[in-house]
């Protein structure tokens, strides 16, 4: 045995040993704990192959010349030779491979404890708990509820009175879901944001002083007399603009059908794009929102 393989051997045991020993002095259950087996296994492993690997080549860089096929391309009179992929390598890639699949789908997290799991249990526990409690709440609660809600979620970008930020967001405080300008666009370029059942609006539904008739109209909060122009709009979101029973956005107050639908979609801002927050709010959660957002426009 040469002096090589003995210091080989000897770094692999010392790196055992201190693998070992920084284990036990974190008590940790090895024996009980298929996950804590399983790395202290593969710790081990590392050790053994890093020093055995190690050898190989450095003896092999001792003796082996080089030899082969030399590729047309050079790099600085740097060339390259033909050779095959070295099997070891590849059969350890291999091996590497198999191993990480059988991790990924049967030893860890899904037959064994997972922090992550347990989280999300805990989550959809909590959240049935507060369905459960506040499942007839009156109005005062959800409006109380939702403006908790809104200030943390909604308020970085929409202004903690709902405001937009002066223009910089959607303003909720109007008496129209939206202003002139932002009317206008929509009719000049359509919209498909929100998901709902009647589908996309066409771009250019009007044009010119028909178009500036419903913007007024729409963005006035469809009071007063209303245009012949808004016929077109009315084939999709109803005579009265209520969005024929959440086929269509409602353009005369904040529902929960609207409201819902640019929670779980997300909506393109004067921000930039607003983003989905599908799952993240219960139902009650969606109601107090909208309850919320209801009162700022009232």
């Amino acid at each position: 045995m040469n002096a090589l393989m003995i210091k080989a051997l000897a770094f692999a045991a010392i790196l055992m040993i201190a693998t070992v020993w920084v284990v036990m002095s974190l008590n940790i259950d090895i024996v009980g704990d298929s996950v804590n087996a399983i790395t202290m296994a593969g710790a081990l492993a590392i050790a053994v192959i890093t020093a055995a690997v190690s050898v190989k080549y450095i003896n092999q860089m001792k003796t082996d010349t080089a030899s082969g096929e030399l590729a047309d391309e050079t790099w600085d009179g740097i060339g390259e030779y033909k050779n095959e992929l070295p099997s070891g390598w590849a059969y350890s890639f291999l091996a590497v491979f198999l191993w990480s699949m059988w991790y990924g789908m049967f030893g860890y997290p899904l037959n064994t404890y997972s922090q992550i799991g347990e989280y999300n249990e805990e989550v959809l526990a909590y959240n049935a708990k507060f369905e459960e409690i506040h499942k007839n709440p009156d109005e005062a609660t959800l409006i109380e509820m939702g403006e908790s809600i809104f200030l943390v979620q909604c308020a970085p970008c929409h202004g903690n009175t709902g405001d937009g930020l002066s223009g910089k967001a959607h303003d909720f405080t109007t008496l129209g879901h939206f202003t002139k300008e932002q009317v206008l666009d929509v009719i000049k370029n359509g919209s498909n944001q929100l998901g709902y059942a009647m589908g996309i609006m066409p771009p250019g539904m009007a044009s010119g002083a028909q178009a500036e008739e419903i913007a007024i109209y729409v963005a006035g909060g469809m009071k007063g007399e209303q245009p012949a122009s808004f016929a077109s709009c009315s084939s999709c979101h109803g005579a009265d603009g209520k969005g024929m029973n959440g086929m269509s956005p409602n353009l005369v107050v904040y529902d929960q059908e609207l409201v819902h639908h640019v929670l779980e979609h997300g909506k393109k801002g004067i921000l930039g794009e607003m983003p989905s927050f599908k799952d993240r709010l219960t139902p009650v959660q969606e109601k107090a929102v909208t309850a919320y957002v209801q009162s700022l426009s009232n």
